[in-house]
């Protein structure tokens, strides 16, 4: 089953979306949007930016878990990864991603 993506309102009124595996495993979580369009916007760009491998940016934190940001080209975060406890994790994380993102599906729960 290929992945999809979930349109979410907070509870402050700003948007936001994750993108989702086909196990229903989310697999990339985006910055806050003031309005709508600007959260679509980012759906859209990670749809363009997925499948390139330089877009991810592959980070440790402090203390010591994997996770990446997926970058647009103009190095702006659209979206970034749970925590990983190993790297090779994060790695598949990655690869979900790609595999993912481009999909067409979006499922509207801004009213949910």
């Amino acid at each position: 089953m290929a992945g999809w993506y979930e349109l979410k309102k907070s509870t402050n009124g700003q948007f936001y979306f994750v993108l989702k595996a086909g196990n229903s495993e989310v697999i990339l979580t985006s910055e806050m949007y003031q309005s709508r369009a600007s959260a679509e916007n980012g759906i859209a760009s990670v749809r363009t930016n997925s499948p390139h491998d330089e877009r991810y940016e592959r980070k440790t934190s402090n203390n010591d878990k994997f996770f990446f940001n997926l970058k647009a080209a103009n190095h702006q975060v659209i979206g970034s990864s749970q925590m990983y406890a190993a790297e090779a994790s994060r790695d598949k994380g990655i690869e979900s991603v790609k595999t993912n993102g481009p999909a067409d599906t979006v499922k509207d729960l801004t009213d949910a």
